[in-house]
């Protein structure tokens, strides 16, 4: 099986970098599925209705959620509706709305698709990652699991891939918009990488305006973030797992708009 995802989309430049790229990475990768973390696809926090479909139609299979998934009111109206392929975090309180995983279905081959969020440094309730992984994979028990741990410490999100090494086929990390280079295969077959980084501007702090971001490091006042525009930076992980439902092949991918 083989799998693109593409890396949190930031706002409008991203959302035009992934409508303009994603033919030909297609055409290159061929994935039989191709995700992307979307909670922050709408002015970099949340999804809309019309951006989700927007994304959809643009060749995205499902969104994945984490922090900010639920942040416009909007979503509610979409979110628990079984067609809607948009997902948040698993390990959130059990009466937040939202589905939190997937199984993606195609010539006879299903992908379990889980997002969680992280406990350390982040600011949301949620229960532990790693018991909830352990409940949806016993009870599921799907061949070809992916998960996207939306978590901003970089040993909260190896400890959970080495935990289901060997019983997932990859656990991408997500959130901090900085792309890592420490993507491999654990020793027991799963893949791995701490962030898939963002799809987003380049010239940027995370994709916002850089300005915004400095002012508020230097007043301590909480500015209400925009989006910077510019030359966007694509950022993905290309996948092949085995008939094993193990990972052997994880690629950075890696393109400019």
């Amino acid at each position: 099986m083989k799998i693109l995802f593409i890396g949190d989309i930031v706002g409008r430049p991203g959302r035009e970098a992934v409508k303009a790229l994603l033919p030909k990475l297609k055409k290159n990768y061929k994935p039989d599925f191709t995700l992307a973390n979307g909670e922050n696809l709408a002015s970099g926090k949340g999804v809309t209705p019309k951006i989700y479909e927007e994304m959809i139609v643009s060749g995205i299979d499902l969104l994945t959620g984490g922090n900010h998934i639920l942040k416009r009111p909007e979503v509610l109206t979409i979110i628990d509706s079984p067609s809607v392929k948009l997902i948040r975090p698993a390990n959130w309180p059990k009466e937040q709305p939202g589905k939190t995983f997937i199984e993606l279905k195609k010539n006879g081959d299903e992908l379990l698709v889980i997002n969680l969020e992280g406990q350390v440094y982040m600011e949301e309730p949620a229960e532990s990652p790693f018991v909830e992984a352990e409940k949806i994979i016993n009870r599921r028990k799907c061949k070809y699991t992916l998960v996207d741990f939306h978590a901003e410490a970089t040993s909260e999100k190896r400890a959970l891939a080495e935990y289901l090494d060997g019983r997932v086929g990859a656990v991408l990390g997500t959130h901090t918009h900085v792309t890592t280079a420490d993507e491999k295969i654990l020793p027991h077959g799963t893949g791995f990488i701490t962030d898939i980084g963002m799809t987003g501007t380049i010239d940027s702090i995370l994709g916002v305006k850089k300005e915004l971001v400095i002012e508020r490091f230097l007043s301590g006042e909480k500015k209400v973030f925009e989006v910077a525009d510019g030359t966007v930076e694509l950022n993905a992980v290309y996948l092949e797992l085995n008939n094993k439902g193990l990972a052997r092949k994880i690629e950075r991918v890696r393109e400019k708009h």
